[in-house]
Order: C-alpha cells, then sequence, then structure tokens
C-alpha cells in the first residue's frame, strides 16, 4: 500500500506542480485563452490557485521525503481534494463536461492519498 501511495503522491504532486507554475508564470490572458474558466476569475485569484497548487504537490512529497512534519503530506492531498471541488463545480456550472472527467481522476487520486496517509499507510 505504501508504494501505491507514493506513486499516487508522486502523479498528483507533478500534475499539480505543472498546473500551478502555469498559473503562477503566465498572464490570465493566455491562460484564458486556453482555459475559458479562467474568465470568471480576476488575475490573483488565478495565481492564488496556482500558488496552491505548487504548494500542495511540494507538501505532498518533500515532508515526508526529509522525515520533518510528514503528517503535511495528508494535509496537502486534503487541500488538493478541497482545489479539486471548487474545479469540479466550475466546470460544471460552465457546463464544460470535458474537464470535468480529469478533476474526477485528481480528486480521487488525492482522496486517496488523504485516506491511506492518514488511516491506511501513515509515515
Amino acid at each position: 500500500m505504501n508504494v501505491a501511495l507514493w506513486i499516487a503522491a508522486g502523479l498528483l504532486a507533478a500534475a499539480f506542480l505543472a498546473a500551478g507554475a502555469m498559473k503562477l508564470a503566465q498572464p490570465k490572458e493566455k491562460i484564458a485563452a486556453s482555459m475559458g474558466w479562467a474568465e470568471d476569475f480576476s488575475a490573483n485569484t488565478i495565481k492564488m490557485i496556482g500558488a496552491f497548487e505548487v504548494l500542495g504537490a511540494i507538501g505532498l512529497i518533500l515532508p515526508p521525503l526529509v522525515g520533518i512534519a510528514p503528517v503535511l503530506a495528508p494535509l496537502a492531498a486534503v487541500g488538493l481534494v478541497v482545489i479539486m471541488i471548487g474545479a469540479i463545480a466550475t466546470h460544471l456550472r460552465r457546463k464544460e463536461t470535458q474537464p470535468v472527467l480529469a478533476n474526477v481522476v485528481l480528486f480521487a487520486l488525492a482522496a486517496f492519498v488523504a485516506v491511506g496517509r492518514f488511516w491506511i499507510a501513515p509515515f
């Protein structure tokens, strides 16, 4: 189970690090051109979402890797679950069904890591 949780955390970290870095590095207009949901949010909100995604990605891997406050890993997973709930709600509100599937997969992976690291195989 530990290996499965590490794999899930690694996949989540890679996905959220890439998505968050993109949101932090690109202007709102460029993000909105490829992702319609960005039109509904201010530039600062998009940057904040990106920052939370990057912090969540780091929190999944770094604390247990260095052995300092490993409880932060499942807490980061819970934070990513919350972000995915918001993403799913936003896409459903905008009637964008295609991105919802990816959000549900990321939600499920984050929930798996959170439950796994809190109760099944904690550090």
